[in-house]
Parts: structure tokens; sequence; C-alpha cells
């Protein structure tokens, strides 16, 4: 017990380490530690990550004060060279932590690799230091009204506090047998794999709840978030007590849960795809069918509606094909008609992922017992017997879990598709939750505060839908996927 509690006394100036660096790296993208918003004319939610991408993303800021002569072109270089510098000495973050996981020749090598980076931030921080200086000597610093940023001091101390680090662990850390190669255990190679996928995760679906904010402010785009602004739950009661509100989300909720009702009842075609394309016997044709059905999933919905309006327009080949017919005298523009619009939208929606979905089944087929089918055709079971006793029970398994992550994303139908289709024909009849939100945010007057409440408690809803698909799975099969 001494012994395991000794490794982990030991461990722990590591693991503290570790969890350093991981902070390091994120800060390159909260705009709040951004050391190089030097200006106010700068937008304040971009961060470190998004300057050093190029030069182009800081000049353009200054664009009209750089032709009035309110600054030099100096400056704005000196802040792009410490902004790359600081991102660069960050990507050296992220490889020294790769590094720490492995035995100790690499440890070593992780140590060396984060004071160099260390000694590269603040490098960078010194640039960034001298680019604000320049901008307060600037040749009219009240036009661009500079700023000193606390991401600079933010850096300047998590960069010292790693070159600290980084010399005391290489110190503390024993030196390695000379014979010995850089290895890394199985489980941390795993983990290196996945973990790029996880900083995305991070990056686009943790980070971003950052801006749930703005549903207690009484904010307006454009102008900078205060506590001034601050109304605790005023649009919370906006929401629920205005009665035009309520029927709006009464209507949009309506279309929501009638296009998912539609898609989850649909949702085995799928799966029946997929056993009718493996019985084909000639694998040429079912390959070529299974192309043909998957290409339409990398369509993006605005060429999707292309197709559409080149079809069903007034002039498309649906209408020339009746008139040059004599069935009609007239063409009639379809996609301004918001009848069946349901039903519209989920045919284009099955149109394009059919084949897309089908993909997991044909996965999960391929790896049922070949022996089951054997046993039944010993036995004399036909073809269609052979798929409703054995193919079909065995991707059931994988049709509960897809369903129940149907249900769980039940309010969320995806914008694209309700986007490019809407007009003010079948705005009533086509606009979801998804696409009522970008409305209500990002046209008309703007009400970010509103828009942001109602996607909260679409997230809220979400989860709360799928823990209890997940107890009625629980209850009804004895099998959970949470």
């Amino acid at each position: 017990m001494d012994k395991t509690i000794k490794i982990k006394s030991n461990d722990m100036p590591m693991i503290i380490f570790r969890l350093f660096l991981v902070f390091a790296f994120l800060s390159a993208f909260i705009a709040a530690f951004n050391p190089a918003r030097l200006s106010e004319l700068i937008n304040s939610s971009m961060s470190l990550f998004t300057y050093a991408l190029s030069y182009s993303t800081i000049a353009n800021n200054f664009i009209r004060a750089l032709n009035q002569g309110w600054i030099e072109q100096t400056p704005l270089t000196m802040l792009y060279i410490g902004s790359l510098v600081c991102a660069l000495s960050l990507a050296l973050v992220a490889a020294s932590f790769c590094l720490s996981l492995g035995n100790i020749k690499m440890k070593r090598l992780g140590v060396k690799f984060s004071f160099g980076a260390a000694l590269l931030g603040l490098s960078g921080t010194l640039v960034l230091r001298i680019a604000y200086s320049l901008f307060q000597n600037s040749p009219n610093p009240g036009r661009i009204e500079p700023v000193f940023p606390v991401g600079i001091w933010v850096y300047a101390v998590m960069f010292t506090v790693i070159a600290a680090f980084s010399i005391l662990l290489y110190i503390k850390l024993p030196k390695a047998a000379a014979d010995e190669e850089y290895s890394l255990e199985p489980k941390y190679r795993l983990f290196l794999m996945i973990l790029p996928f996880l900083v995305l995760v991070v990056l686009f679906a943790y980070l971003p709840l950052a801006g749930w904010r703005y549903a207690f402010f009484d904010y307006t785009p454009g102008h900078p978030l205060t506590w001034d602004n601050f109304v605790g739950f005023k649009w919370f009661q906006f929401l629920f007590n205005n009665p035009a509100q309520r029927a709006q989300i009464v209507r949009v909720l309506t279309n929501t849960f009638a296009l998912s009702g539609i898609g989850l009842a649909t949702s085995w075609l799928p799966m029946v795809f997929a056993i009718f394309l493996s019985e084909l016997r000639s694998t040429k044709f079912k390959r070529t069918v299974q192309t043909l059905t998957t290409i339409p999933n990398y369509i993006s919905w605005v060429l999707v509606y292309g197709i559409a309006f080149a079809i069903f327009s007034t002039e498309g080949f649906f209408n020339w094909f009746l008139v040059n017919t004599g069935i009609v005298e007239h063409g009639t523009n379809h996609l301004l008609s918001g009848s069946n619009m349901w039903l519209k939208m989920w045919a284009w929606g099955t149109w394009k992922g059919l084949g897309w979905g089908a993909i997991i089944y044909i996965a999960s087929i391929s790896s049922i017992d070949q022996q089951l089918y054997e046993a039944a055709m010993v036995d004399g079971a036909g073809r269609f017997k052979r798929m409703w006793h054995i193919t079909v029970p065995g991707l059931l398994p994988t049709f509960f879990v897809l369903l129940l992550l149907g249900i769980s994303n039940v309010l969320s139908n995806g914008l694209d598709q309700y986007l490019v289709f809407e007009n003010h024909a079948n705005r009533s009849t086509i606009e979801v939750l998804d696409l009522y939100i970008y409305n209500l945010g990002l046209t008309g007057n703007g009400n970010i505060p509103l828009s942001t409440l109602i996607g909260m408690l679409k997230s809220a809803i979400s989860v709360i839908l799928l823990f209890s698909a997940n107890r009625l799975s629980k209850f009804v099969r004895g099998e959970t996927i949470v």
C-alpha cells in the first residue's frame, strides 16, 4: 500500500503538468483569453487560433484605419507575428502532452518540448507587447482605441509556469537507459487516436455553450455585452407569457414533431433496403445500386434544391412534360405550394439519406454468423424465411440503438433542407425549430437572446428525451445505450 501511495505521489506533478498543458492548448480557442485583441476595432469574439490563421483576418478589422492613415502596417504585422508564434507554441504544448504519456525517454523529450514551447510562447507575448506599444504610438490612437488585453498576462503567467514545471520535471525524472526505445502503452495509443475527435467535440459542442449567457442579457448585435444589459429571466417570462410568441412556438413545434415523427415511423426503411440489397446475387449490380443510392448523401441541400427547381418549377421538366402531352394547359410552380410539405420534405430526405443510412445495416449483416444461414438452409428455410428469422433479429439491436438516438434528436430536424426550400408560401408548414431559431436570431431584428433561450430549452428537452427513451428501452427490452 505504501508503494502504491508513493507511485501516485510521484505521478502527481506529471498529472498536474498534463492538466496545465490541456488548459494552455484550449486557451487558444477561448476568446476571453485572446492576447492579441489589442484594439476595440478587433472583434471580441475571436480567439487566438482565428488570428493566427491568416494576416487578412486581422487586417480586415483595420481597412478604414489603414486607408485613413490612422495606423501603419507595422503594428498589424507585429500583431500577426505574435499571434502566429503563440499559436505555434501551443502546438508544441499539444505535442508535449502526447509525449508525456509515454515511457521515461518520451517523457523527458516531452518536457524538452514543453520548455521550448514556453520560451517560444513568451517570445510571442513579448512581440504582442511591442505591437501594443506601436498601437499606442500610432498617428491617431484615439481612432483605433488601443486595449491592453488581459490575455497577455494570462499567457505570460501560463508559459512561465510551464517553463518552471518543465525544469522541475526534467530534474525529477530519472534518466532513461541507453538502450531504451521510445514506447507508448496501448491504452495511450488508443487515447491519442481519439484525442483529435475529443478536441473537436470540446471545441464545437461544449465551448459554444458559453453563448447561453446571451439568454440572460438584453443583447443587441454589434454592441458589447456588459452587466448593464443583464435582465435575468426576462426572456423566459416573455417566451411563456406572450400569447403571440406561444402561438409561434406551438406552430413550429407542430412542424418539428410531425416531420420527426414521419422520420421515426419510417426509420425502418434503411434496414429493409439493406436486407434486400444484401440478397442480390450479382456483386457488380449490388455495388452499383449501393453507390447510386449513397451518392445523394454527398450532394448539398443547395444542389438538391437546384435539382428540385429544374424538375418542379414552372418551366421545369415535370411541367414541360405535362404541357407537351396536353394534360395541363399551363405549368405550375410546385415549389411555391404549401400543401403536403411534410410529405415532400420526408421524400427528399429519404431520397438523400436512404443509401447512407443503409451502410451501418450492411455492416451489421456481414457480422451475422453465416453458420446460422447454412443451418436454416439444411432445415429447408427459403430466402424470405432466412431473412425474417435470422437477418431481421440480427439487425434489431442496431435498429433500436439508432431509434433511441433518433428519439433524442426529435427536436433537431436540421436546418439546411428547410432553409433552402423555405418561401413565403410554405413557411407556416416548413418552419421547424432549428429554422425558427435561425430566422429569429439572424434575420429580421435579430433577437439573439430569445433565440438563444429557445436553443437552450431544445438542448435540455433533447437530453430528457434521450434518458426517457433509454429508460423505456430498459423496461421493454432489458437493454440500454447510456
